[in-house]
């Protein structure tokens, strides 16, 4: 589909039609994707910088890291609008016959699995992004200090919009099993990284408000 292949005023258009992809999905994991960008420019501002000449290995570390996440990002971006348009299509498939709505009902629940594998993925990338912001707040070069506290902003703000996507897919599972297990999970990630994010973000609010 290549929707990261278009420029940002084409996205934001097709995200802003009616078109069923991208969206809230593909969209958070792109915000993803720019919260890694985010801590990668902290690392590069970073390194090379004699004052930080002892934290030099990890930020080269941790830069790799968060490059790494930034493409990985950038496809889920594309898997998102993959899983979710078999759905699309199966809400529109017959159902006046039981044959009819048995088939409904399999490929639908096969469809809804895998959209919510996708956002489940891109809440775990998030989570890396958010610690690894953490390290870049902590380490990194304090001219570029307030870009790992809109980094981690915007890891946050994915991570939940994926849980989002995750929700509203496992409502509809009929597999219980499967949804509740993916539903944990998310909560999980949730609970301990939206505070983390906060964390985060109030250090280096307050390095740059003393």
């Amino acid at each position: 589909m290549d929707f990261t292949d278009k420029s940002c005023r084409e996205f934001a258009g097709v995200l802003a039609s009616k078109e069923p992809v991208p969206g809230g999905g593909g969209a958070s994991a792109l915000v993803g994707s720019l919260a890694a960008s985010l801590g990668s420019m902290v690392g590069n501002l970073t390194l090379g910088k004699k004052k930080y000449a002892a934290v030099e290995a990890d930020i080269r570390d941790l830069t790799g890291k968060m490059d790494k996440l930034r493409e990985e990002l950038l496809e889920l971006t594309e898997e998102d609008a993959r899983v979710f348009a078999p759905l699309s299509r199966a809400y529109g498939m017959p159902k006046d016959t039981e044959e009819e709505r048995a088939e409904k009902d399999r490929v639908m629940e096969a469809a809804l699995k895998e959209a919510t594998r996708v956002p489940l993925e891109i809440m775990r990338k998030c989570c890396q992004v958010i610690r690894l912001q953490e390290e870049f707040a902590e380490k990194g070069s304090r001219l570029a200090v307030s870009d790992a506290g809109v980094g981690v902003i915007f890891a946050k703000s994915a991570l939940q919009g994926a849980a989002l996507n995750v929700f509203i897919n496992t409502g509809s599972a009929k597999d219980r099993e499967f949804a509740e297990a993916a539903e944990r999970e998310a909560e999980d990630m949730l609970k301990e990284y939206t505070m983390k994010a906060d964390e985060v973000y109030a250090l280096v609010y307050s390095s740059l408000r003393k």
